[in-house]
């Protein structure tokens, strides 16, 4: 009979075990350590005078507060209405009228983050181009900013 060949057994490799932490040393109670010797004395040096602080400057008066500009209508200007709602991809205003407005007047429109001036260029009601619309109508009016719902509007005059 022919030699069997021998399996060799797999090799495994050997794992390493977990590092252990040193034990805690207890402590001892503390021995009487020996005085240290004493070196020999140098020479003193005699103390820097100390630095006196540097005197303050005198307080500046404080500016006097910038007022903030007068909210609501200026001189001469006359309300117009009030912005109902805003259509952001058309820049059209709804607008519901007090009293007259023409086509060519320049208008301003005011709120609590909105102040600007423009030119009527279109006015429409319910989607017929108009010219001149009165008190009570409500009108879609191009802008040339962002308004915002209840935006007072004012005409200008000039």
């Amino acid at each position: 009979m022919a030699a069997a060949k021998k399996k060799g057994k797999a090799k495994v490799k050997a794992k390493k075990a977990p590092a252990k932490k040193s034990p805690a040393k207890k402590k001892s109670p503390a021995k009487k350590a020996a005085a240290p010797k004493k070196k020999a004395a140098a020479p003193k040096k005699a103390a820097a005078p100390k630095k006196k602080p540097a005197p303050r400057p005198a307080a500046k008066p404080k500016p006097k507060p910038v007022e903030a500009p007068a909210r609501g209508p200026r001189p001469g200007e006359v309300r117009v209405g009030v912005v109902t709602h805003y259509y952001g991809h058309l820049s059209v205003a709804a607008v519901k009228l007090e009293v007259a407005l023409a086509v060519g007047q320049t208008i301003r429109i005011f709120g609590h983050t909105s102040d600007f001036r423009q030119r009527v260029d279109s006015m429409q009601i319910e989607h017929e181009a108009v010219q001149e619309a009165i008190g009570g109508d409500e009108i879609g009016l191009k802008v040339t900013q962002h308004a915002r719902e209840h935006d007072v509007v004012y005409r200008v005059p000039g």
